[in-house]
Formats: structure tokens, C-alpha cells, sequence
């Protein structure tokens, strides 16, 4: 069974390579707005389908990539340094430096665009962003 993540219109097509055992949501200025389940993923790991209206927004000067549908709006997916990798959810870091930074990038998919997906199967991680970050 393949999963594709696909906006409310259709133009943005994204296929998952599996299904994440687990999820994040935030509570940022930018995410507690959308609504956002967020699935991540590797380099390399998703395939866009269908990205015909694709626009980006980024409050950071492109660090952090949001990507949505430019014709109906929905928030597909996004890609940022891999602040997981050097942070713990309550934005303390984890190796005690606190000028840390990912020297890889992630991806995450919007999996409430997911048609049929459960997602009460997976393990869903608050991220205190707002206080954090």
C-alpha cells in the first residue's frame, strides 16, 4: 500500500516511503496555526508526485522551508536542519552546547493529508516551540 499525501485540489502529490512510527506537532507562532501532523523523513526518502503550485514561506531567511499548495492553501510539507538531531523537544540541546547546529536536513509531510490514515496509530510528540524556539 502506497502513501501519498495529496492537498485539498490535488496539484501537490507526495509519496511516503512508509509509514512514521512517529509524529511531531508544535506549538510555534507558525505550526499551532496550521494544524500540522508532521511525519519526517530522510534525504532522498520522499518522492514528489505532483508539486504543480508549490510556493514556500519562510520566516527564517529559508532555513526553515514551509511549503504549501499555492491554489488551495494546505500545508504539504516542509524542510528544515534537522533540529531533532542536536535538540530535545523541550529545546534544550542535547550534547549541552546551546549554539548547536544540525549538519543534516530533514523533511516532513503534513500526514493529515493522508487520506484513511489512523492517526491514532502512531506515537504523536508535542513540541513546545513556542517556548523553545
Amino acid at each position: 500500500m502506497s502513501l501519498i499525501a495529496t492537498c485539498h485540489c490535488g496539484q501537490t502529490k507526495i509519496e511516503l516511503p512508509h509509514l512514521p512510527t512517529t509524529a511531531k506537532t508544535c506549538n510555534c507562532s507558525f505550526c499551532g496555526r496550521t494544524g500540522a501532523v508532521w511525519g519526517y523523513f530522510g534525504e532522498g526518502e520522499l518522492k514528489m508526485l505532483s508539486t504543480q503550485d508549490d510556493k514556500i514561506y519562510s520566516a527564517s531567511g529559508g532555513m526553515n522551508q514551509h511549503h504549501f499548495c499555492g491554489n488551495c492553501g494546505m500545508q504539504t510539507w516542509g524542510d528544515s536542519p534537522d533540529w531533532a538531531s542536536m535538540y530535545n523537544s523541550d529545546g534544550t540541546p542535547k550534547n549541552g552546547d546551546p549554539n548547536s547546529f544540525p549538519t543534516t536536513r530533514t523533511y516532513a509531510v503534513n500526514l493529515r493529508l493522508v487520506d484513511g490514515l489512523d492517526l491514532s496509530t502512531i506515537k504523536i510528540e508535542q513540541m513546545n516551540g513556542r517556548n523553545s524556539w
